[in-house]
């Protein structure tokens, strides 16, 4: 089968809750990741498919059928005869599109293709249900936050579920908080010593009053923090652990990566960032959210033939630090060792609860932050792997020369 590699990538600073990025629209923002992959990979050729994950469609100006990465790519100047595929696999939706552009072109099905995907949950509107038809002419109307309680109605939060599985496997909200705070340690002395810089484009955000400001660092990060402080958080949605700081805020931005035959890129001369070895996507139960990276990884691990042992970097998405934690325990299966060093490499550079977590996006973007972790160790693997809603996992194995 056809070898892929990664070419180019980067992302935008992550924003907060009706931070920053808040005014900007998803297409115009995904736009501008597109424009910045193309410009950083030197590749003047065609674009034979772009697959980009989106999320929560009420939140673009045309909510019924938008085709997002239709509208985004031709925002982004690429041909309009360029073909897309929109996706919503959750959290998992950016990874997934890596998955789909890998296997396009396996399959001979294209050579250059851009995966990725963009949230903006500030752009999230409120929701009014059931007046089309009912005849409303007097009375108090109901709106609805499609954000609150963030999961599906149908089941209980993410955050209960999460929760209450890392209890069952022995994982503390003691524990989550360390995971926390270690995950804004991390980012703070790797932002601090200029590694984001290659990955994150630093965007103009427009003022008021004077020039626009120059945002070149993820807003989710907290300095500050403490133990002490994260102790003092309520549990959120009735979780007995989750906290609004143990878990990554409602983020906004884009990441985006170009992937291409390594065939291509050899003849055209193009610098290679990584191989993609294997990858896998699986589904559990809908309440093993915290458990589906581990699954994943696995099984992208049983495809390469590798071992956990074989990964010098690993990065496994803050969903929850529930998620982290508890996932990594089950790749040591037991041995206490393992699991330390596991977790020494793990999220080196800090994780969503630090950086953030514009949902659809994240996949893509933590495939980055491993390979340019990788290029400053010399090469070697990473494996990356993300949870999605109702128990979907993803994992990625890349290699780096």
């Amino acid at each position: 089968m056809k070898e892929v590699v990664i070419v180019s990538a980067a992302r935008t600073p992550f924003g907060r809750f009706g931070g920053s990025l808040k005014d900007h629209n998803p297409v115009d923002l995904g736009a501008t990741v597109m424009r910045e992959v193309i410009k950083r990979s030197a590749y003047e050729g065609t674009v034979d498919n772009v697959f980009w994950g989106v999320g929560d469609t009420v939140s673009f100006k045309d909510v019924y059928t938008p085709v997002i990465a239709r509208q985004t790519l031709i925002k982004a100047g690429m041909p309009p005869e360029t073909p897309s595929v929109s996706l919503d696999t959750a959290c998992t939706s950016a990874m997934e599109a890596m998955r789909l552009g890998v296997m396009t072109i396996q399959a001979g099905e294209a050579e250059v293709v851009i995966a990725g995907g963009v949230t903006t949950f500030s752009q999230m509107p409120l929701i009014l249900r059931k007046l089309r038809f009912a005849g409303h002419r007097m009375g108090p109307v109901t709106m609805e936050d499609p954000i609150f309680e963030l999961g599906y109605k149908d089941y209980a939060p993410v955050a209960v579920d999460a929760g209450n599985m890392a209890l069952e496997h022995g994982v503390s909200r003691d524990e989550q908080n360390e995971w926390a705070l270690l995950s804004h340690q991390r980012y703070g002395a790797s932002h601090a010593a200029g590694k984001f810089k290659e990955e994150m484009m630093s965007l103009a955000i427009p003022q008021k009053k004077g020039d626009p400001i120059s945002l070149e660092i993820d807003e989710q990060y907290r300095a500050d923090i403490s133990l002490e402080k994260l102790a003092k958080l309520p549990p959120i949605y009735g979780s007995p652990t989750c906290t609004a700081g143990n878990a990554p805020g409602l983020n906004d931005g884009a990441t985006g990566v170009m992937l291409m035959s390594k065939e291509k890129a050899l003849a055209l001369g193009l610098p290679i960032m990584a191989t993609i070895v294997s990858s896998a996507s699986i589904a559990l139960k809908p309440h093993l959210l915290v458990e589906t990276p581990a699954g994943a990884i696995q099984s992208a691990l049983k495809k390469a033939a590798l071992s956990i042992d074989d990964m010098k970097v690993v990065e496994i998405n803050e969903a929850f630090a529930a998620v982290t934690l508890v996932s990594s325990k089950l790749l040591a299966d037991g041995d206490s060792a393992k699991l330390k060093k596991i977790r020494e490499n793990l999220n080196v550079n800090g994780g969503a609860i630090a950086i953030g977590h514009p949902n659809t996006s994240s996949g893509a973007r933590i495939v980055m932050t491993m390979i340019h972790e990788l290029r400053r160790r010399g090469g070697g693997y990473g494996v990356a792997a993300i949870c999605g809603g109702l128990a979907q996992g993803t994992a990625m194995i890349i290699k780096v020369d």
